[in-house]
């Protein structure tokens, strides 16, 4: 009896070690080595200021910016321990009512009125942190920037178009415009 105590000690510090110390730190070595920029968060820095992460969304309301998808992770918008979509099923009222607000407040802001306002910027993803949205999404914004920034349309697409990343792969996924890049090339541009 005591025999069999002393092995389950001895294999429970064993594999404690091992899973618990070892295996951690080999994995976070091999991720600081191979992927050091996403294993620190793929932050964007302007000397000692973080400005955000090209990881993770966050949010913009000024006119003068693109924005981003909305998000639908608590308490706070785009808050990375509680990644998570919504819950809200189709036929829920209130996902309708905050779509339709959303679409309202596209349009009020002068957003392209020709155009349909596209799904991404009126609905959250599946995680609720989703740092990017499609080229439809800022084409249909393009109208908006440019006039509140007083640019040129074009220079706006152009700067847009710098920033649209295709599929990864050449085959997977959708093209993607990540909106904090984009937003922050556009003030560099003035």
């Amino acid at each position: 009896m005591l025999q069999t105590s002393i092995q389950a000690i001895r294999a429970l510090i064993v594999f404690t070690v091992i899973t618990g110390v070892a295996y951690p730190l080999i994995v976070t070595g091999i991720a600081q080595l191979a992927f050091n920029d996403q294993a620190n968060g793929s932050l964007l820095r302007e000397g000692d200021k973080v400005l955000g992460s090209r990881l993770i969304g966050q949010p913009f309301s000024d006119p003068k910016y693109f924005w981003s998808r909305p998000s639908a992770t608590s308490p706070m918008p785009y808050n990375g321990g509680a990644s998570s979509g919504s819950n809200q099923g189709l036929t829920n009222p209130a996902l309708k009512e905050a779509i339709e607000g959303r679409v309202k407040t596209l349009r009020e802001a002068g957003g392209d009125a020709s155009k349909r306002v596209p799904v991404d910027p009126v609905t959250a993803s599946g995680s609720g942190l989703d740092p990017h949205i499609s080229p439809a999404a800022v084409e249909y914004q393009i109208p908006r920037v440019a006039k509140v920034r007083n640019l040129p349309e074009e220079k706006v697409r152009e700067l847009v178009q710098s920033h649209t990343k295709g599929r990864q792969l050449g085959f997977l996924g959708e093209p993607r415009v990540n909106v904090l890049t984009l937003n922050l090339a556009l003030d560099a541009a003035r």
